[in-house]
């Protein structure tokens, strides 16, 4: 078997065990829409060459695209920031990064919501234990 060939049974063998991954509870809803012809024409020539039906390789597609958004910093900062601005609800939160990944974010969100504790800074501690350096901020070096 060439290199070519034992490449494309590996990914057939594991774009399987990922259509495998979906389980029974994972009812399948009917979406439609239009896309352009040349990525339909694309996609029909992917799933003619691993012998798969084009819903298995979209569904497969969308699954890779929401898993690598959702892991990605950018999505998760952005989400954060909606939810603490209540643009998000908590279980929109959820499907968007997880269940522990939400329970995080709701539990800073509340911290955040808390006064913050009226707390003096002591006065009988010298946190620069005599050493401080004081900086003139009006001299210019102009090397």
């Amino acid at each position: 078997m060439c290199k070519l060939c034992a490449n494309a049974e590996i990914i057939v063998f594991l774009c399987a065990e990922l259509a495998h991954e979906m389980s029974a509870s994972d009812d399948p809803r009917r979406v439609h829409f239009q896309s352009p012809e040349y990525l339909v024409d694309r996609l029909d020539a992917i799933a003619n060459l691993f012998d798969k039906d084009r819903t298995d390789v979209l569904v497969e597609a969308m699954r890779e695209y929401i898993e690598d958004t959702a892991d990605s910093e950018m999505f998760q900062e952005l989400v954060a920031t909606k939810y603490y601005d209540d643009h998000l609800d908590f279980e929109t939160v959820k499907q968007l990064v997880g269940a522990e990944t939400a329970q995080r974010l709701r539990l800073i969100k509340s911290d955040l919501a808390d006064e913050p504790l009226d707390i003096a800074a002591p006065d009988d501690v010298d946190i620069y234990d005599g050493d401080a350096t004081t900086v003139a901020t009006d001299d210019v070096d102009d090397r």
